[in-house]
């Protein structure tokens, strides 16, 4: 997850998943903490949170490889403007565009912004090239923004987005 303040809306995704039966891991980035914190989503997964490509480890276990060989699909929900573009670019300065480039599963990505960033030329080209890559990007909804206006930006439902993970999931 990135830091959008939609990240309210992936610890019902989370808990959810679970009471769906899947093991949730959660990756945020550094950023994203400043939303929600990493005790919440321990919490709701039962996971440890990642969030820091340097965490002390016991043992030697690259965590962004180790992450990408344990999942099934991945989803990063809600993606910002910012994270759409590092993708895109290839970058990969946090554990969530590292990992990101480490699966070899389906990655969704459920955007979530203000409309006019959205609608922005640079961001739809970034989307435009992460399905040229394979990528699965979601519509966001319309409907009240978190900035008070009404528009194209909203975080897909929850419900959708269980539904797009267990299709991802199913093959």
């Amino acid at each position: 997850m990135t830091a959008s303040v939609a990240a309210y809306k992936a610890a019902e995704l989370v808990s959810t998943l679970r009471k769906d039966g899947f093991d949730v891991q959660v990756v945020m980035t550094p950023a994203a903490e400043k939303f929600v914190g990493k005790w919440t989503f321990f919490s709701l997964s039962g996971n440890p949170v990642v969030s820091d490509m340097f965490e002390e480890v016991k043992e030697f276990n690259p965590l962004h490889i180790s992450l990408a060989e344990w999942a099934d699909v991945m989803i990063v929900a809600p993606a910002t403007a910012n994270m759409i573009g590092k993708l895109a670019a290839g970058l990969a300065d946090d554990v969530v565009c590292c990992t990101a480039m480490a699966v070899t599963v389906p990655i969704v990505i459920a955007p979530a912004m203000n409309e006019r960033m959205y609608k922005n030329k640079l961001v739809q080209a970034n989307i435009e090239r992460l399905r040229e890559l394979g990528m699965e990007v979601l519509e966001p909804e319309e409907g009240w923004l978190s900035c008070g206006a009404h528009g194209k930006g909203r975080l897909p439902s929850v419900p959708e987005l269980v539904r797009v993970i267990k299709e991802k999931v199913k093959g």
